[in-house]
């Protein structure tokens, strides 16, 4: 019972995070060509695993409903992480470390507990 439980939520969890993290790296890409200053505005909250309020307004009016649930569940996700690379310039770093932490925990460490979980009575 508990093993599918955290099979299921491995997947999930990990789909989640990588989903986002590809969100964020399309965004990346393909900002360059894009001038608006809403855009911009909601790219600024894309760009961090952890977005003030005010960033988070601008990139919901950026987003529609689907990839606005992708990126709220991501900030939740990723949180723990964000502390690690606060102090970065790099946006690519801001969002690819806790991207990648957050696939070893929940990723690695649900699916260990998992196989460990098959064990248990």
């Amino acid at each position: 019972m508990f093993e599918r439980l955290f099979k299921v939520s491995a997947v999930v969890l990990s789909v989640l995070v990588a989903l986002g993290w590809v969100l964020f790296a399309v965004d990346e890409t393909s900002a360059a060509s894009r001038e608006s200053a809403a855009e911009v505005a909601g790219q600024e909250a894309v760009r961090r695993a952890d977005p003030t309020p005010s960033q988070e307004r601008a990139r919901e009016r950026t987003h529609g409903k689907v990839r606005e649930g992708i990126d709220d569940a991501n900030d939740v996700l990723l949180k723990p992480f964000a502390a690690a690379v606060n102090g970065s310039e790099s946006t690519w770093v801001r969002r690819s470390i806790p991207a990648f932490l957050g696939l070893v925990l929940y990723g690695f460490v649900l699916g260990f507990l998992a196989r460990y979980a098959r064990g248990l009575p």
